[in-house]
């Protein structure tokens, strides 16, 4: 049988490593599949190399494995910093997203950029948030980079 050849690998790869990143269910699907091909004999290398992974990431895989089995392997709590906005909050926040902008003195800007959101948090919830943090959150709710 004739090898099949795939024309852009590396948009391939690039494509699955964000469906990846985007779910928890697809973490989860990852990591299992790195599983079985250690089980087939791969060695923790080789698929951390075909995942785009650390060797050390697949070791933990191995060893969450041995220690709690598939369980092991979901998404657990994350540690680190206690989020800026409340789930209630971050609701409200995506709606006002969705709409445009308050005016701004006597001018009503037509999007949302960075800037706009960082003086909207500190001013409506107390938060203050990075600057390229707040491009992040408009990009991801808009679908575009914003300034």
């Amino acid at each position: 049988m004739k090898k099949l050849a795939i024309a852009s690998p590396q948009a391939i790869l690039l494509a699955i490593k964000q469906e990846t990143a985007r779910s928890d269910d697809a973490r989860y699907s990852h990591r299992l599949h790195g599983l079985l091909l250690l089980a087939s004999g791969e060695s923790s290398q080789q698929v951390a190399e075909l995942f785009g992974e650390d060797p050390r990431t697949v070791q933990r895989w191995v060893r969450r494995y041995e220690a709690d089995g598939v369980d092991g392997l979901r998404e657990g709590k994350h540690l680190g910093r206690p989020s800026a906005l409340s789930e209630r909050q971050w609701s409200k926040l995506g709606r006002e997203l969705k709409h445009k902008p308050p005016a701004v003195g006597n001018k009503r800007p037509f999007a949302w950029n960075g800037k706009l959101l960082v003086a909207h948090l500190l001013k409506n919830y107390g938060v203050a948030l990075g600057l390229r943090h707040c491009q992040r959150l408009v990009q991801q709710s808009w679908g575009s980079p914003q300034d």
